[in-house]
């Protein structure tokens, strides 16, 4: 009987298992226990529907190990790992965690307990493992040596999902450039039959020459993506051109922006379809969203700015993808105001509210305004919600399902848009409807008369609308 067998489910642990010192010194036992995480298996119970599922769906074993932070923590990455898993249709069957003071460098987990995974595998029927953290190449090979079974890490299977829900040009470039870059490191040959690379006095002396296939079908796989990757950053860089020149247009016409930032799945998209009736898909699953909406909206007293919905972040949100998605992360970085939703309902929406940060400071956003949005209230526990109030008091709580705080969020927009600094005050002939139509979406207007020789405005306007207007008024900044 194994350890497996024997060790208890983690929630019938009274207390947290280990110490968390920095020097990892853990109790014997808790090093060498691979224990089950109960909950996560989402195995159905009718044979039948399982059995069509398992036509279509691989059936996984989720591993993590656990090296700082509480148990808590670990258990809600692992959670967390389990909906990425089913949002890209697999089966979760099991999940480990493992107490480590750091990830073994050859197996991720260590041999005698990959062997003890490779048991679990072989009971649960399993074709996949998939382990929270990103693996380097040799412990992927060397964990799917034990296994006999594929072993995917996190990167992997964000980048799948990726993959599956992207939908533009743009969207499928940027993931297929962010998978390649992830491939690159990570090529190797499979089975006897593929030869290695030897050179000099290696082989007993072939040196120049002695190149067998299997490396070279590797380094010819290499060549390619190499040029793939290149051919994919000129396409991209191609579609950021078109971009910037849509929001060159928005700025010359001083328009303000905001963007929708946060978590995947915090329910950015149904703000956006809230506020501006925008029509977004909006499902409950992790990064249904990866192509960027941009659409126009209304500020009470008319002004109009562009509301923007973005890529939702993930905790540990792999490098490849922050650097395709950058072109497209440019709107958070160069917006007036942004909007941080976090889902108040979440196990850990704290870590969400990090992990959202931590990307923001990646491209350079930490600069803009924020204005933290706790949303889904309605299925957060009002002890949650206290915690929540005295964590971020300036922050809003709202629910884009009942539209509960939604006013008071377009206030809070309201309040904290730049506004123009220049009072003008201008007599506009009728033949000038374009400009009264500008100062309308654009300034704040204090003051309209309608005279026998046109339009009296008096009005806050910027310094570009201010020049044009500056034939007609007398211009004075405030």
């Amino acid at each position: 009987m194994t350890e497996h067998d024997t060790a208890p489910d983690l929630d019938e642990v009274d207390e947290p298992y280990g110490s968390n010192d920095a020097d990892g010194d853990f109790h014997l036992e808790e090093r060498q226990a691979l224990r089950r995480v109960a909950g996560l298996s989402t195995e159905l119970a009718d044979i039948t529907e399982v059995e069509y599922r398992q036509l279509r769906l691989e059936r996984v074993v989720l591993v993590g190990v656990w090296t700082t932070g509480t148990l808590e923590e670990a258990e809600n990455s692992l959670a967390e790992l389990a909906r990425l898993a089913e949002t890209a249709g697999s089966e979760v069957l099991d999940a480990m965690i493992q107490r480590r003071d750091k990830p073994d460098a050859a197996t991720y987990i260590g041999s005698g307990k990959a062997k003890e995974l490779r048991d679990i595998v072989d009971a649960e029927g399993a074709d996949t493992v998939i382990c929270d953290g990103e693996l380097t190449p040799g412990q992927l090979s060397q964990l799917e040596g034990v296994v006999k079974v594929k072993v995917v890490d996190r990167t992997a299977l964000i980048l799948d999902i990726f993959a599956q829900h992207a939908r533009s040009k743009e969207g499928k470039a940027q993931v297929e450039l962010a998978q390649m870059q992830y491939m690159l490191p990570r090529l190797r040959g499979w089975g006897e039959s593929l030869s290695r690379q030897v050179g000099g006095r290696a082989a007993n002396g072939v040196g120049i020459g002695g190149r067998g296939p299997g490396e070279t079908k590797i380094e010819m796989d290499r060549r390619r993506i190499r040029t793939r990757v290149s051919k994919l950053k000129r396409e991209i860089a191609g579609m950021k051109t078109a971009r910037d020149v849509k929001r060159s247009q928005r700025n010359a016409q001083h328009i303000p922006s905001v963007v929708l930032a946060g978590y995947t799945n915090a329910g950015k998209s149904s703000l956006l379809n809230r506020l501006t009736d925008a029509g977004v898909l909006v499902e409950n699953a992790l990064f249904a969203t990866l192509d960027p909406t941009v659409r126009r909206a209304e500020t009470g007293d008319g002004r109009v700015y562009t509301l923007a919905d973005t890529v939702g972040f993930v905790r540990h949100l792999p490098t490849q993808l922050v650097e395709a998605f950058r072109s497209t992360l440019e709107e958070v970085g160069e917006a007036d105001l942004i909007v941080h939703v976090v889902d108040a309902a979440d196990a850990d929406p704290e870590a969400q509210i990090r992990a959202v940060r931590e990307v923001l400071t990646e491209i350079d956003a930490l600069g803009v305004p924020e204005q933290l949005v706790f949303n889904k209230t309605d299925a957060a526990t009002p002890e949650t919600l206290l915690r929540l109030r005295r964590l971020a008091p300036d922050a809003l709580f709202v629910s884009a399902r009942t539209g509960a705080g939604l006013d008071e969020l377009r206030r809070i927009i309201d309040d904290r848009l730049p506004r123009p600094d220049i009072e003008v005050t201008a007599l506009l002939p009728y033949t000038r409807g374009d400009l009264v139509a500008r100062l309308h979406e654009t300034a704040d207007i204090l003051r309209t008369e309608h005279t026998a020789g046109g339009t009296l405005v008096h009005a806050r306007v910027d310094a570009a609308l201010a020049e044009v207007l500056r034939p007609y008024a007398s211009v004075g900044v405030l």
